[in-house]
């Protein structure tokens, strides 16, 4: 398991800016300003947002996430989500942050 994390890694790092590359229409938070929209009531916890994401695809084994980010969007703030499942495969997630449903799945 841990070589799969580490290949994972080393994947996302190789293809991260290409696939994840900083979008006009989105400002991640900091620390501090995600944990002003928690306790604010803004946004749905991270585990939650993980939960949705790790059941959106069923039949496909674990889910592990390796990367988790606050942002705000046009339409609101949303959490982004790096997934590695079991078969190796990285799979990008957008969670809704007020209502903790997915609303993309790449």
């Amino acid at each position: 398991m841990m070589w799969i994390l580490a290949i994972a890694a080393t994947l996302i790092a190789l293809t991260g800016p290409a696939i994840a590359a900083p979008d006009a229409n989105r400002a991640c938070l900091s620390k501090a300003e995600q944990r002003a929209a928690l306790s604010s009531g803004q946004t749905v916890t991270l585990a939650a947002a993980i939960r949705s994401a790790r059941g959106s695809v069923r039949g496909r084994g674990s889910r592990e996430v390796v990367k988790a980010r606050l942002c705000r969007e046009q339409n609101g703030l949303v959490y982004l989500l790096t997934l590695l499942e079991q078969d190796g495969k990285v799979t990008h997630t957008v969670v809704d942050a007020t209502s903790g449903k997915v609303v993309n799945l790449r």
